[in-house]
């Protein structure tokens, strides 16, 4: 087990890809916590976590409050005792532009995609050191790079995740912090197959995607994105920290997008 006797906490993990990523911890022998604003769903989750006897727990708390960063983190210490791994996947995704975001906006999706793993990764950092070190996953997105024009804010605080992966790894990597970030492509979660949906596409959208948009014939899983954070968080990546790993189907530098008649 690559994960054995680590305690991991996955913010947003009540569903999507946190959720994969907490069944996929757990099953390589890690402690997971379970967070998110649904308590009915994460209490549904670590009931089924811990029939496959799974060590978990959950905490519940709004990212979009200053406050319940350090309150998590502190759940975790006095739940668990330690924390080895901390992954900031929670993320609200905003759908505006430069002539439509309104304050509210932008302050609530700067508040959770960023100022909350900030906090997040301040709060656990004296635990960190006490232990010899601790691993941070920053989620991120492509749209990090630049975005589309619709997603301005979430853009932007993808973008800014990047250099807080960086600049944390460069600034306390000699203290045992290692900090590494996917930018994520497009995935399949239960919340992106509503949102495409409720935005006028069939049910069975995704089984009729085009090949430039899924060269492979399908879009990633949650579970593809679990797979590589095993990685990241396990002692088999010790060395590495900075990174930012692409996890898409196709270069995003230099694409060439094949047309429909190519």
């Amino acid at each position: 087990m690559r994960l054995k006797d680590k305690v991991i906490l996955v913010t947003g993990s009540t569903t999507g890809i946190g959720e994969g990523m907490v069944r996929l911890f757990g099953k390589q022998g890690a402690t997971v916590i379970v967070q998110g604003t649904r308590e009915q769903a994460a209490k549904d989750l670590v009931a089924e976590l811990q029939a496959q006897n799974i060590h978990a727990s959950y905490v519940i708390g709004g990212l979009d409050d200053p406050a319940v960063p350090e309150k998590i983190i502190r759940h975790v210490i006095g739940t668990h005792g330690r924390i080895d791994g901390l992954v900031n996947n929670a993320a609200i995704m905003t759908r505006s532009n430069l002539e439509t975001t309104d304050l509210g906006t932008f302050d609530r999706t700067v508040a959770v995609n960023l100022r909350a793993p900030f906090l997040l990764i301040q709060a656990a950092f004296p635990h960190f050191k006490k232990q010899g070190g601790g691993r941070v996953l920053n989620i991120g997105s492509i749209n990090g790079y630049c975005g589309e024009a619709n997603q301005l804010v979430y853009s932007l605080t993808k973008g800014a995740l990047i250099t807080l992966t960086r600049n944390l790894a460069d600034a306390y990597g000699p203290e045992g912090l290692r900090v590494n970030l996917f930018n994520v492509g497009w995935t399949l979660t239960p919340n992106e197959y509503a949102l495409k949906m409720k935005e006028g596409l069939s049910a069975d959208w995704p089984d009729r995607l085009p090949k430039h948009a899924a060269p492979s014939g399908r879009i990633l899983s949650p579970e593809d994105i679990a797979q590589a954070a095993v990685f990241f968080l396990s002692d088999e990546a010790a060395l590495i920290n900075g990174a930012t790993l692409d996890i898409e189907q196709f270069p995003l530098i230099g694409r060439m997008m094949r047309q429909p008649d190519a």
